[in-house]
């Protein structure tokens, strides 16, 4: 049985960022993973690509707007017409996230918007559902949406922007170290004989991975090195010691075992006894070490595949294995738009605030979409989080676009992240507001989402001089942003020529 999970990859840029409002007098807010080395490499069948077609995203986004601007005032259709406007923004927003680092894109929004809003057209294939619109006591209304976005227009956007631009804008995924193993078995002497590593095959499959101008990598020998890193303490505990030189595992794995048998034939003419290597079956599977997640595998039992010669045999495996990954296949999972995450958060006071966490989740932009999953006032709340961007800079993205956000908005220290473990992200709540002081935060202060959101979407959003002055009493440097300038494109000629 064979099963590839391939996510396409959406190299994108996009993002086209309206704002909106909607006035909707009392409408309740809602609380809502020891052989010898080949003499020489053998050219490998790679894998063939993937037949090209058009790739949808589902995003989650809130839209804002502010209703004590005058021209709603007058035109309450309008409001609601820009508040969806805004929403559909901010999805289209997050679909840039995927791969634009969230400092880069409120940077060059200004740019990415104007490469982008010709296009906006047609990228949102349709909106799934929206929530009935409120006006919360933070002076803000809100809208919840979820929409299928297309991503090929984005692609083709992409493609069309000038070398550095993205150089500039896209994410930075550098290529992936790679570690191989593959074992061999005599299949006549049953499943108890311990298998023995073949580095004949595993070199034939290294020569095929280097071939893409990916790294080999020694999972072998990182642990060794980890091991430099580690000293006891009291009581005989080990505290690993992480420094910038530490070593880094392998981004992906791949592992396979093949079993032979011999078969013995004597001719009769000559009298001698010819012996042949028979491959019987074979297997692989590859991981991601970074979620722990099996991204492929595959059995196979080959019929009439025999060789003179035990080398010949063991090439030939490696040879077979490494046909069953392309370029494509790493690369597509690299870029894949988003991962998967269980996130635990201890010490919620109360379910409601559970959902009230859970609609602050929904405006930032990391955060595609979340599930509240379950609630334990004593223990854990899980949530089922969809996050963009790579795993490799997962912990950082948590701080800055996740925790420094919220704790922005309930206070400093409230949120912590206790652990980030393959595909299972801990935070935690430890600050002193009991449940309905933290609920009146939530619902009163402005949402975590402006914190980071760029100038040109801030001046969209905010209209009047009384939602200003709220943010000024809760946030000066949010209001401070509202007068920033978009920075240019090129600093001097020479940058504007070598980005032509």
């Amino acid at each position: 049985m064979k099963r590839v999970r391939k996510t396409k990859a959406l190299a994108a840029l996009v993002v086209a960022v309206f704002a909106g409002c909607v006035w909707l007098g009392a409408l309740p807010a809602p609380v809502a993973a020891a052989d010898k080395a080949a003499k020489k490499p053998l050219e490998i069948q790679a894998a063939p690509a993937a037949e090209e077609k058009d790739a949808f995203i589902v995003i989650t986004a809130e839209g804002l707007a502010d209703p004590n601007a005058d021209a709603y005032k007058r035109d309450k259709a309008l409001m609601i017409e820009d508040l969806r406007r805004d929403a559909k923004a901010q999805i289209l927003e997050k679909a840039v996230g995927a791969y634009v680092e969230t400092s880069t894109l409120v940077e060059n929004y200004t740019l990415i918007s104007d490469r982008v809003l010709s296009r906006s057209q047609g990228l949102i294939k349709r909106v799934i559902k929206e929530s009935e619109p409120w006006i919360g006591e933070d002076g803000f209304a809100h809208m919840l949406m979820k929409a299928e976005v297309s991503v090929v227009p984005i692609t083709e956007a992409l493609a069309e922007m000038s070398r550095g631009e993205r150089v500039a804008l896209l994410k930075e995924h550098g290529n992936p170290r790679v570690s191989v193993a593959i074992f061999i078995r005599d299949a006549e002497r049953g499943p108890e004989v311990v298998t023995e590593r073949s580095e004949i095959a595993e070199n034939v499959l290294k020569e095929h991975i280097k071939s893409f101008g990916y790294r080999v990598w020694s999972d072998e020998h990182v642990d060794q090195l980890k091991a430099r890193f580690e000293k006891k303490t009291d009581g005989n505990a080990v505290e690993a010691t992480l420094t910038a030189s530490a070593p880094k595992a392998a981004d992906f794995s791949i592992m396979g075992e093949a079993k032979f048998k011999t078969v013995s034939a004597r001719l009769p003419a000559s009298g001698l006894t010819v012996t042949k290597y028979v491959l019987t079956s074979w297997s692989v599977k590859c991981m991601d070490n970074h979620t722990g997640e099996e991204i492929y595998f595959n059995n196979q039992v080959p019929k009439k595949q025999s060789w003179a010669d035990e080398d010949q045999a063991i090439e030939e495996i490696g040879r077979l294995i490494g046909g069953e990954f392309s370029r494509e296949f790493f690369e597509e999972h690299l870029q894949a738009p988003s991962k998967m995450f269980q996130l635990e958060v201890a010490g919620l006071p109360s379910y409601d605030l559970g959902q009230l966490l859970r609609k602050e989740f929904i405006g930032l932009r990391p955060v595609l979409n979340i599930d509240f999953r379950e609630f334990d006032k004593t223990g854990l709340s899980l949530y089922e989080v969809e996050f963009t961007g790579s795993r490799g800079n997962f912990n950082d993205l948590l701080v800055s676009a996740i925790i420094e956000p919220l704790n922005q908005k309930v206070g400093q220290g409230a949120f912590s992240l206790e652990s980030a473990k393959g595909n299972v992200v801990r935070l935690k709540y430890a600050a002193s507001l009991d449940a309905a002081a933290l609920t009146e935060k939530l619902n009163t202060v402005p949402p975590a989402a402006l914190g980071t959101a760029a100038p040109a979407r801030l001046k969209e959003v905010v209209k009047s001089e009384e939602t200003k002055q709220k943010l000024a009493e809760v946030s000066p440097e949010i209001v401070k942003k509202l007068s920033e300038e978009p920075q240019p494109g090129s600093k001097t000629g020479l940058d504007a020529v070598k980005n032509f």
